[in-house]
């Protein structure tokens, strides 16, 4: 049986724990180039391009590093220099991560940009960043040559594969390649531009240092159960771990909390550039052995529905699952310890300041004693290296089991610089202004802590609401409807009601094989009223195919919530 923990240990790792940021850093030269010097890197693989038919593609680090060095050299003839911005409009390939490092190594910007936006989104991405240059590929080029006059500044096109011939430059061919003098750049130097969506206005774009790589780590390592590393020894040694997420890596939980860390360890990373199903999840990990994976609550839930017993078909190699974006909720956390083996890890964070709160349970039991249980639907704790707290609105911490901004101090708890913290939004030094309280920077999430210092989430500042009087947060409510054997997912949002002030309604879709029927709609509202206070229970649901979701894997629930006020609007 596992020793417990004793009382002092994560306050003491907290008083304790030391940023090392070097005054020159580059996330290229940590991610590829120090493998690619090694002896092995060779047959050290970086990344494994999974294929449905047929055998995968694997690359070495060394092929990942040469071909990067002809990128770099290749956009440097074509005039790209330190500090422009240069997009990929990419998919999970081996290309994407080569073009990562060619851009990072050359002290340039990366933007990545989803292959799922439209040209409003593309081009007022690309002509507000000032992109000089996109490396695209068969999948994106045509959207990228639709705007091109709506965005002055972009002067080349980079054309993986058969976009190459509608480009100004192909994909550089194979072949030697000479090495590129890695830039100096400094740890507070920009590396990543990454637009986020906001409740109101534009998008805004959070420009990212490399230093913030090292501020993911103390979280990915925890989350990941050491991935790597033997923690009783405090010690790197070398590992048979295999990561895999569906996060598309044009977004921070993709590039950041996946892509990045795995090749600063020197592990393989697995890439699939097609649509998410559990079948083909399940089939891809135990195809590839993967030990590591990031899923959203979303992806959890639909593997749950469609195989609630997997052992019976997959051979799993499992031993971290970490989770984000909405809370998972007990339902998913049960079924990923009793049918996976997995405690999944809970984690928190946003694009400008990330991986700051999670849990850190440890799944292999020679291993305990060194982080902290996973509490069910809690988003865990601050991550060694960064002081979290809940605020209130005017930027005090409030106290226990009382509902307050998440929020990081811009130092950890012995007065040094987090490194997590992004530079500010891309000019919009207002915004940038309005994201602090002070030394606290705030997150626009709403959580409450326990007694023992846990976070619970509490959902969006703009999806609580109140109902008659009472302070209403979705994500416990949704959790109890994904529960029921009929609900495939659930999204909860207020319904404007004159008497009321808002009425819980709830958005349903369905699991195969149930209809949704007035006897079904009766039935979860008595399943949910049943198991949470009886102001809780969805007075109205609505059955839809799916829900709206952002490229990430989020609910929007903001999309729903204006539909109502719409129709609301529109009745007599």
């Amino acid at each position: 049986m596992a020793s417990p923990l004793p009382d002092d240990h994560y306050p003491r790792m907290m008083r304790e724990f030391a940023w090392q940021v070097p005054r020159r850093f580059n996330m290229a030269q940590v991610c590829a180039a120090r493998w690619a010097a090694r002896a092995d890197a060779g047959h050290r693989v970086a990344i494994i391009e999974h294929a449905v038919q047929g055998p995968a593609r694997r690359f070495s680090y060394a092929q990942l590093q040469q071909t990067a060095d002809r990128l770099s050299h290749q956009l440097r003839r074509h005039g790209v220099r330190a500090g422009d911005r240069v997009a990929l409009v990419l998919p999970q390939r081996f290309e994407t991560a080569a073009a990562y490092i060619a851009i990072l190594q050359m002290g340039a910007v990366a933007v990545p940009l989803s292959l799922l936006f439209g040209p409003d989104a593309l081009s007022y991405r690309l002509a507000d960043s000032g992109a000089v240059a996109a490396v695209v590929d068969e999948q994106s080029v045509a959207q990228l040559q639709g705007v091109r006059a709506l965005c002055p500044g972009l002067r080349t096109l980079v054309g993986v594969g058969g976009a190459a011939a509608q480009c100004e430059l192909p994909w550089p061919s194979s072949g030697r390649a000479r090495r590129w003098p890695l830039s100096r750049t400094g740890a507070d130097d920009p590396a990543v531009l990454i637009y986020t969506s906001g409740t109101t206005g534009p998008p805004k774009g959070a420009l990212i240092p490399h230093r913030a790589l090292i501020g993911n780590l103390t979280g990915f390592v925890c989350s990941q159960n050491w991935f790597g590393f033997d923690p009783k020894r405090q010690r790197r040694h070398e590992s048979d771990a295999v990561f895999w997420s569906p996060a598309d890596w044009a977004w921070t939980g993709g590039l950041m909390d996946a892509l990045l860390p795995t090749l600063y360890f020197g592990r393989p990373i697995v890439a699939w550039a097609g649509r998410f199903n559990p079948e083909l999840a399940f089939g891809l990990m135990q195809e590839h052995r993967v030990s590591h994976t990031f899923l959203f609550p979303t992806a959890l839930k639909a593997m749950m529905k469609a195989y609630p017993e997997p052992a019976k078909e997959f051979q799993l190699q499992l031993r971290a699952i970490m989770s984000a974006g909405e809370a998972v909720g007990d339902a998913v956390f049960a079924f990923c310890r009793e049918q996976l083996g997995v405690v999944v890890n809970e984690m928190f964070g946003q694009t400008e300041i990330n991986y700051i709160v999670g849990n850190c349970a440890m799944n292999d039991q020679r291993d305990q004693g060194v982080g902290w249980p996973a509490k069910p639907g809690s988003m865990g704790k601050g991550y060694p290296g960064h002081w979290v707290d809940v605020i209130d609105e005017e930027g005090r911490p409030v106290a226990d089991g009382v509902p307050g901004d998440v929020a990081v101090h811009r130092t950890n708890q012995l007065g040094q610089p987090d490194p997590i913290f992004f530079l500010g939004y891309w000019n919009n030094p207002e915004a940038t202004a309005g994201k602090y309280s002070g030394d606290w920077c705030r997150t626009g999430d709403l959580a409450l802590r326990d007694a023992d210092g846990y976070l619970w989430y509490q959902g969006r500042s703009d999806d609580v609401f109140k109902s008659a009087g009472y302070r209403i947060g979705p994500s416990e409510i949704e959790n109890c409807l994904v529960k029921h054997p009929a609900v495939a997912n659930a999204a909860v949002v207020p319904k404007p009601d004159p008497q009321r002030g808002a009425l819980v309604k709830a958005y349903v879709v369905l699991a195969p094989g149930h209809a949704g029927d007035a006897a079904l709609v009766q039935a979860l509202k008595d399943h949910v009223r049943g198991l949470l206070a009886p102001y809780e229970y969805p007075k109205e649901i609505e059955f839809i195919e799916a829900l709206p979701m952002t490229t990430t894997g989020k609910v929007q629930r903001r999309v729903l919530r204006l539909q109502e006020e719409e129709r609301a609007r529109q009745r007599p």
